[in-house]
């Protein structure tokens, strides 16, 4: 039997401290870019890296949102922010757009 994962968002590190702490199985959260609530709070690189190491210290699983519908101004801006992140221990991406993947 599949066991159910309990996937909870965290736009900031209060949330994402406070969803792991309660029991998420998994955390996903935006960066200041590429989210579409880019304007939400969102997460700095620096976060992100912070946010990882705390859910992964405690076996919970860090996914990241991209997705926006991207244009062609985006595509530049999206590969520098990808080689940003690259390096990052995230467990998966969510992503909208199938131009994206």
């Amino acid at each position: 039997m599949r066991k159910l994962e309990l996937l909870s968002p965290a736009g900031d590190m209060e949330r994402l401290k406070m969803a792991v702490l309660y029991g998420a199985d998994a955390v996903y959260f935006g960066g200041e870019m590429f989210s579409l609530r880019a304007g939400a709070g969102n997460m700095t690189l620096e976060e992100m890296q912070e946010g990882i190491e705390f859910a992964h210290e405690r076996g919970v699983k860090a996914y990241l949102t991209i997705n926006i519908y991207a244009h062609n101004e985006d595509i530049q801006p999206l590969r520098e922010y990808l080689g940003k992140i690259k390096d990052f221990a995230l467990d998966a991406f969510i992503v909208s757009d199938p131009g994206i993947v």
